[in-house]
């Protein structure tokens, strides 16, 4: 308990006092954001927006390592692979959304990587992860990711190896990279206002956080939490502690950040900041088993991206009509003349309710287990 509440504590500590800090930095550098903004969208604020500090997704990812290993060493629970993995997956999908940062930046246009540049990157990151991922076994020969769908847990029915090695690693790779690209993408597209992924990403964390935390408390092994056998419903998850430890850290780190991104924003998060929170998130389903469930505990996420997808479809189909008056959803509201505030209130209020239903599912399954 010492590890996570330090590793929580430090993060938060690094962004809310050293932001300040950063933003001089960002602002000798000329990393001012670039702002296009529709003539139809009804928030004449967004155009003064234009040069605000932008890639403050660095300032979180620096302090949830610092806090994380920090906190880590603090409580005597030294980085495990697992933990490692969650950090491998923010830095990566960071430096992807780095690059394109930078290149808006630079040039000074809301142009940066291709589409599919984009996610040849994120493949890079995402396919080490999951080679990785499934190595490394413990001393019960469980690996850090499972080679099975999972919702609470892994459900054996659906295993990826049942229909031999070489395909069973191609659905293996593929599931895992859709689950990294998805999500990565979907809280890039969830990123529109002051402090909405922001504020998004720390009850989604914050629940895996208390999921993973619970996986400890009730895990498979004397040596992570109960003995075996104890329950039916224990946890086969590896290093869960660890999980639940750097999964804080973040949530510690976001949190300070959030103090300088509450509208009118300091600062913005960039591609870098909404992309590394995807991966995050994409980390901790894969690595608690709850692949299939996060659908709900980070369902906020999937707002955006599904109003997108909805809005192409009607399009085409209706032959040029528009399901809403402009996607992603949220900008839709905007041109309903809502106040970018309570959107972002409100999308916060929908991102609690479906984190903690999440939670709540997950609970309801371990007691019908028990």
């Amino acid at each position: 308990m010492r590890s996570l509440l330090t590793a929580a504590a430090i993060s938060l500590a690094f962004t809310l006092f050293l932001t300040p800090i950063f933003l001089r930095l960002f602002r000798r550098w000329g990393w001012g954001q670039v702002i296009r903004t529709p003539e139809n969208v009804h928030n004449p604020s967004h155009g003064a927006k234009r040069g605000t500090p932008t890639m403050g997704g660095t300032i979180f990812i620096l302090g949830t390592i610092v806090g994380y290993l920090v906190g880590a060493y603090t409580g005597n629970n030294p980085p495990t692979i697992s933990g490692l993995l969650v950090l491998w997956m923010m830095v990566g999908f960071g430096a992807v959304g780095f690059i394109d940062d930078f290149m808006k930046v630079r040039s000074q246009r809301s142009l940066g990587l291709s589409g599919w540049r984009k996610i040849v990157g994120q493949l890079l990151v995402v396919v080490p992860f999951a080679v990785v991922g499934l190595n490394f076994a413990n001393t019960w020969e469980e690996t850090p990711v499972s080679p099975y769908v999972s919702i609470f847990r892994d459900l054996p029915v659906l295993s990826f190896f049942a229909l031999g090695p070489v395909l069973g690693w191609l659905l293996y790779l593929a599931w895992t990279s859709f689950i990294g690209v998805a999500y990565s993408n979907s809280v890039n597209l969830t990123d529109g206002l002051d402090g909405l992924a922001a504020g998004a990403g720390i009850f989604v964390t914050g629940a895996y956080s208390l999921i993973a935390f619970w996986q400890f408390n009730q895990a498979c092994w004397g040596g992570e939490g109960l003995s075996p056998g104890a329950f039916s419903a224990c946890y086969p998850t590896p290093n869960p502690f660890d999980l639940a430890i750097v999964s804080a850290s973040f949530v510690g780190a976001l949190v300070g950040f959030l103090w300088w991104q509450a509208p009118k924003a300091e600062v913005f998060m960039g591609d870098v900041g909404s992309m590394s929170i995807g991966g995050v998130v994409a980390a901790m389903a894969i690595l608690t088993r709850t692949e299939l469930l996060s659908v709900l505990v980070a369902g906020v996420f999937i707002i955006a991206p599904g109003s997108v997808i909805l809005q192409r479809m009607y399009f085409k189909a209706t032959r040029g009509k528009r399901l809403f008056l402009m996607s992603p959803f949220h900008h839709h509201l905007e041109m309903r003349g809502w106040p970018e505030v309570k959107i972002t209130v409100r999308m916060w209020i929908i991102a609690g309710l479906l984190a903690v239903s999440g939670i709540g599912f997950f609970y309801v399954e371990w007691l019908s287990q028990t």
